[in-house]
């Protein structure tokens, strides 16, 4: 009986190692916009900080603990960056660090969103 245990368990964790370079984002681009827009007007004009733009940055850094959706956020915003004129790029880098929230990765167009873990 302990010998069958320890087979099947020995089945799971190999599956689980083997199944783990294929985990796929649980984060979609629509769900990244959505907590970042009410950055918007900040991240074009700076000024003072809408406390939903914080709290949507803080969601978005809980939701992307596992290094798939962190890949899957940073192309995000990186095309949104891209598609939403006028944001100004100091404004961008500098906002994670006005909400207190440390992104694995910089707020940029020119992030290599490969290299992020």
């Amino acid at each position: 009986m302990a010998v069958t245990i320890i087979k099947a368990l020995c089945v799971v964790v190999t599956c689980m190692v083997l199944s783990a370079p294929y985990a796929e984002a649980a984060i979609t681009c629509g769900q990244v916009v959505s907590k970042m827009l009410p950055c918007l007007a900040y991240l074009r004009t700076g000024g003072a900080l809408p406390p939903p733009c914080c709290s949507g940055l803080k969601s978005l850094n809980a939701a992307t603990q596992a290094t798939p959706d962190r890949k899957t956020a940073c192309g995000c915003l990186k095309t949104a960056y891209t598609q939403y004129a006028g944001i100004n790029p100091s404004n961008a880098v500098g906002l994670p660090a006005k909400c207190g929230v440390n992104l694995p990765f910089k707020f940029s167009p020119d992030i290599d969103c490969s290299k992020v873990h």
